[in-house]
């Protein structure tokens, strides 16, 4: 299980997040980040973890950077290359409070993820549950909480982005936004190869 953290800046840039404590290439947090221009940056900690990533979304940049994530109560610090950002984490909203009465065990399943995705495209503008890059990869994110974010400063090198936005128009990285409205959510993903079969439900891998 990791996090999507999403959010926009008064100047224009918006920010994705993910936060992964345990997977296949071990601990490593990534940061999808589409400029003001639409410019599409995937700021990833090594090689592998960036290929892994373009196999589902769209960049047109590329940078391997080293990135860090830390997260404490009500806080999250993010490092990527040239990209700092801290935010600060409000009160739960009313979607997380739903989402914390389903089970873990089904609210994390391929099935249940299925089942959700029009009601999630009609209530979150943008989002999906479930979706394919057009390969053979197919991608189910079971969400478990959400909170809502309540500031952020950022800056890119020396420039700094500006108050918290929401994130508008949706990012284009792939098949799936995140919430308009700025939020960090806690998150399953499971993949499954139609050549090789279902995975486990991972916690580890990057969401759309």
């Amino acid at each position: 299980m990791g996090e999507i953290c999403g959010f926009g800046t008064a100047s224009g840039h918006r920010i994705v997040v993910g936060s992964w404590p345990a997977s296949p290439f071990g601990p490593f947090a990534d940061v999808m980040h589409e400029q003001p221009d639409g410019t599409r940056i995937l700021r990833a900690p090594s090689v592998e973890i960036a290929r892994f990533v373009e196999e589902t979304y769209r960049f047109d940049r590329v940078d391997v950077v080293p990135v860090a994530v830390e997260r404490t109560e009500g806080q999250l610090a993010i490092t990527a290359g040239d990209l700092a950002a801290t935010v600060a984490i409000g009160r739960r909203s009313v979607l997380g409070g739903l989402l914390r009465l389903v089970p873990a065990r089904v609210a994390t399943s391929p099935r249940w993820c299925s089942l959700i995705d029009p009601v999630a495209r009609i209530a979150l503008r943008g989002v999906r549950t479930r979706g394919t890059a057009g390969n053979d990869r197919q991608e189910w994110y079971g969400a478990t909480d959400q909170h809502l974010l309540a500031a952020v400063a950022a800056s890119l090198g020396d420039h700094d982005l500006g108050a918290l936005a929401d994130v508008w128009p949706p990012v284009r990285f792939g098949f799936s936004s995140t919430p308009k409205t700025p939020s960090i959510v806690r998150v399953t993903t499971t993949i499954r190869r139609s050549a090789g079969g279902p995975t486990a439900p991972e916690n580890d891998e990057t969401p759309s």
